[in-house]
């Protein structure tokens, strides 16, 4: 290849490379009504199992609370009785006894209380378990939230080169019409359109499927690029806090779990059952009625092995809540360092690329000058305003991750999105 004809082939990727760079700074176009995650995660929320039937279970853990505060384990029962000798509609003797009675279920020594602890135990789990399934829901949403605004970027900074390129191959295609360049660097030109083209389609479809990923979770809208804020948090913590949902929801579990096995223990026998009744009767025909009370009251034999598959069942549940909440506690406190050593990591990479980019487009206004003065190549340029590009983007990628990161931050502080 001529000498002339590189210096075209250099001046028009330069050309191509500027038309690459005002594509990439162009904003993008959105929706209307771009969505923050904070509104992303409350529509999501509204559509989950756990909020839909979460006000029905608190309901139930009420009743069952209201249930336990009776002075009764069951309402009361009415017992009515009627003997009589009559036989095919004729009385032998006129016999004829009247029973109407009372009977009233006994609370088992202890049970009551008992059963108003596990009661208030079941209302506290039952929002413990909404709230670590909103924690589990915000997780999901971020992943899928910040993979989106990486995919978008991705896309947009490959749609610029595909615009660079094409103006690139129609610049040389001209060039080569006219005899100014070879053909062989159309078809270098046309080869590399062909590769921006698969790069955008690539980055399109990945797009794509990070929309479904987000638009599977319940959020339509047009994701907004608004970051979540930093969490104000002492600098020394090395534990999750107790308030984590996923500790809450554990400790709920394990603490249900002992309210039924210290119920289970008192419930060695069936309730007993207090009765009264009042009896009118007679002997035959003639003769008075005669009127009596009674009192009495019905224990029921023990049931030791029905009572020991309570007490082992509830103690097994207990000890695997409580070697859960073990691991999950040192699970959260890895994630915990993690997550603080990856928004250190981004913000010391953020200081890096935005002091890059400042020194690249500093030398980008000094070669453009001495350009125009004659005083540097065009390679050079080239080479510069290549430099300041990727400087650019460099800085946009990691002022994203700093936004995942502190967004990744709050998810193993246990805070939801906002």
């Amino acid at each position: 290849m001529s000498t002339r004809s590189r210096t075209g082939l250099c001046r028009l990727a330069w050309l191509a490379l500027l038309a690459a760079s005002a594509a990439g700074a162009s904003p993008q176009t959105e929706s209307p009504h771009p969505a923050t995650l904070a509104q992303a995660f409350a529509a999501a929320w509204a559509r989950q199992p756990e909020a839909l039937a979460g006000a029905s279970q608190r309901e139930a853990a009420q009743q069952q609370r209201r249930a336990a505060e009776r002075w009764t384990v069951e309402p009361p029962s009415l017992e009515l009785t009627l003997r009589t000798d009559r036989k095919l509609g004729r009385y032998e003797k006129g016999q004829r006894e009247q029973e109407l009675g009372i009977a009233v279920p006994l609370w088992l020594p202890g049970e009551r209380q008992r059963s108003q602890e596990l009661a208030t135990a079941e209302l506290a789990a039952v929002d413990s378990r909404a709230a670590a399934a909103a924690w589990r829901l915000a997780g999901s949403l971020r992943e899928a939230w910040w993979g989106l605004q990486r995919a978008r970027q991705n896309e947009a900074l490959a749609q610029a080169r595909e615009q660079g390129a094409a103006a690139l191959a129609r610049d040389v295609q001209r060039r080569v019409a006219a005899g100014e360049l070879a053909r062989s660097d159309g078809h270098q030109a046309e080869g590399l359109l062909a590769a921006a083209r698969a790069e955008t389609a690539l980055a399109r479809a990945d797009a794509a499927q990070a929309a479904l990923a987000l638009r599977a979770l319940g959020v339509t809208a047009q994701p907004d690029m608004l970051p979540e804020p930093a969490p104000d948090e002492r600098a020394g913590d090395t534990e999750p806090d107790a308030a984590h949902p996923a500790l809450r929801e554990l400790e709920d579990r394990r603490l249900l779990a002992e309210r039924g096995k210290a119920l289970a223990s008192t419930q060695g026998r069936a309730n007993p059952e207090l009765t009264l009744s009042t009896n009118r009767e007679r002997g035959a025909f003639g003769e008075d009625y005669g009127r009596s009370l009674s009192l009495g009251l019905k224990f029921p034999f023990g049931n030791d092995a029905g009572q020991r598959a309570k007490v082992a069942g509830a103690s097994a549940a207990a000890i695997e809540a409580e070697a859960q909440l073990m691991l999950e506690r040192q699970r959260l406190a890895a994630e915990l360092a993690g997550a603080r050593a990856r928004l250190n990591a981004a913000e010391l990479a953020l200081g890096a690329a935005r002091h890059r980019a400042a020194l690249a487009e500093e030398t980008r206004g000094f070669i453009e000058k001495s350009f125009r003065l004659g005083e540097s190549d065009l390679p050079t340029r080239l080479r510069v305003e290549l430099e300041a590009f990727e400087a650019q983007r460099q800085q946009a990628l990691a002022q994203l991750a700093r936004h995942q990161a502190v967004s990744s931050l709050r998810q193993a502080l246990g805070l939801l999105p906002q």
